[in-house]
């Protein structure tokens, strides 16, 4: 009826897995960004016109800087799910 070598090996895999489990190594999972293809997040970019708002400082000679736009035109990266399952928030229009 129980054939004793089958649990063994059952209970051997188990331990095992367990062990492997417990004492193994662990890294945290960092969490995943929605990045644009220019590398900033979709906050920074207009909803409406995907236009980047993100500014950085570029040399522009002689020790001096300015404050550049980013050349992105438009968001490239993935869309959120509340775009696709829920409506945006609209105020009344009475």
């Amino acid at each position: 009826m129980f054939d004793p070598i089958s649990l063994a090996v059952g209970a051997a895999i188990a331990g095992v897995g367990w062990a492997a489990g417990r004492f193994g190594r662990r890294t945290p999972a960092e969490p995943v960004k929605a990045r644009c293809g220019c590398g900033h997040d979709l906050a920074l970019h207009d909803p409406e016109a995907g236009v980047c708002h993100f500014e950085t400082s570029r040399k522009t000679g002689y020790g001096m800087r300015a404050w550049v736009r980013c050349g992105c035109r438009r968001y490239t990266g993935p869309i959120p799910v509340e775009e696709f399952f829920s409506r945006p928030i609209m105020p009344s229009t009475d």
